[in-house]
């Protein structure tokens, strides 16, 4: 029959897995770091990816294709919810991206000797062997990978930064990490607006309070934008303030 399905652009297709995400019906997977209509006769035609997608690979064509079948979805979504509830029994905590890249699956990182509160200049911490304890709480820390729903979410203190911060200030794990669910990125180089996705981590999490910090340079405003919109979006009174650092580390406001 001829009908309206998903036409992708592998060449704009950037693998980010963010469609297949948003795919509910499973019929976008990825194949080889790229984006793949894997079952024509699971896509819908309504186009739920078209707008998760941040380089416009996606749109719609007519063609001949499998008429849709709403029952086989339905039990993919079924065998899918069940392999998730054999998971939570196993005692694994993870969401992975449909990217199927094992670094991309939600955990808890375990910090013993590092239990610190938030706040500005806490110590180092060192391990048995004399190194120096991380104080990242969580994997994985991309804003653009990190799942809108995680266990270290709930009354979680946020640390969204722009990436070049932790290189920039010297003491950054102490001074910014130690106590918060850590979430990186780059306004430019990501070349996305992260507004939505942290509008989503605001609205369904019990996110307690906000802290941005952000480099001095222009483009690094987006990533403040960003949360600001975000605020605004999710209609909650969360506290929130902004670090901003000089290329040599310095704080300059806050």
């Amino acid at each position: 029959m001829k009908r309206k399905i998903i036409k992708i652009d592998e060449e704009r297709c950037n693998g980010c897995g963010i469609c297949a995400k948003a795919c509910h019906e499973g019929a976008i997977g990825m194949v080889d770091g790229k984006a793949r209509l894997l079952r024509e006769d699971y896509c819908d035609g309504l186009g739920d990816c078209l707008p998760a997608c941040p380089t416009g690979a996606i749109s719609f064509e007519e063609r001949e294709a499998p008429a849709y079948d709403e029952a086989a979805v339905k039990a993919a979504q079924s065998a899918k919810a069940g392999a998730a509830a054999n998971h939570e029994k196993a005692g694994t905590d993870g969401e992975r991206l449909p990217c199927g890249c094992p670094g991309s699956e939600s955990r808890v990182l375990e910090r013993a000797g590092r239990e610190t509160a938030p706040g500005a200049g806490n110590p180092p911490a060192f391990g048995p062997g004399g190194d120096t304890l991380s104080a990242l709480r969580q994997w994985p820390v991309q804003l653009k990978l990190v799942p809108v729903h995680a266990p270290y979410f709930d009354g979680a203190d946020l640390l969204i930064a722009a990436d070049c911060t932790a290189y920039a200030c010297g003491d950054f794990h102490g001074r910014y990490m130690d106590g918060r669910v850590t979430l990186i990125g780059c306004p430019k180089l990501d070349g996305c607006d992260y507004a939505e996705k942290l509008s989503e981590i605001l609205s369904q999490n019990d996110i307690r309070s906000l802290r941005v910090v952000r480099m001095e340079v222009p483009c690094c405003g987006g990533i403040e934008h960003a949360v600001r919109e975000a605020l605004r979006q999710s209609g909650k009174v969360i506290p929130w303030q902004v670090d901003v650092l000089s290329t040599d580390g310095r704080v300059l406001s806050r």
